[in-house]
């Protein structure tokens, strides 16, 4: 199948709501070629349709499996830092959730063997990125998650991670608070 249907799967979609996004993600995993121009279609930042291609790709990825994305961790994770839509920024931050919480997990080998340090760097940097600048909670909420597990292998990100909590995250709003003060204690643990 060719990316011409996949748009037109896309376009069809009126709404994200969970049975649209279930119904489309199925069409694209009976096409798992699909996958590739999903990715590739997320990263077209001036695309209004990125939306939803990142709303089906997130789908997968939480419903199926994460190992969907592995394959195009390269063009995912150096495409991070370009997304300007915040219904396409959502998705990708818990895709990123998911490759940190896949990549500490001790039974899930794929995904440690597919991160590479640059692709968890990029990661890291476009999540601090992201912090730092005005974006939706749960943007942020994904990306303490996934900076702190990410954090435990690399020793200078938890403290920088405190440190932007403490001062400007938790400030701003009951979701990031939450998120914050649980990310602050996971830290806390961590240095015991």
């Amino acid at each position: 199948m060719s990316i011409d249907f996949l748009i037109s799967v896309l376009h069809s979609m009126e709404n994200p709501k969970r049975v649209n996004r279930n119904n489309a993600a199925n069409i694209v995993l009976k096409q798992p070629e699909l996958i590739k121009s999903l990715v590739d279609l997320t990263f077209e930042v001036n695309n209004k349709l990125s939306i939803k291609a990142a709303w089906i790709l997130e789908w997968i990825c939480t419903h199926h499996s994460i190992d969907y994305v592995l394959p195009y961790l390269n063009t995912f994770t150096k495409n991070l830092q370009h997304l300007q839509f915040d219904s396409a920024l959502r998705p990708c931050a818990k895709i990123c959730e998911h490759l940190a919480n896949s990549y500490s997990n001790k039974v899930n080998n794929k995904t440690k063997q597919s991160l590479s340090d640059e692709h968890i760097n990029q990661i890291i940097e476009t999540g601090f990125d992201w912090l730092l600048t005005e974006q939706k909670i749960a943007v942020k909420a994904y990306t303490m998650t996934n900076l702190y597990v990410f954090g435990k292998y690399r020793d200078w990100v938890h403290p920088e991670l405190e440190h932007i909590i403490r001062t400007k995250v938790i400030h701003e709003g009951k979701g990031c608070t939450a998120r914050g003060r649980k990310i602050l204690e996971f830290i806390e643990k961590n240095k015991a």
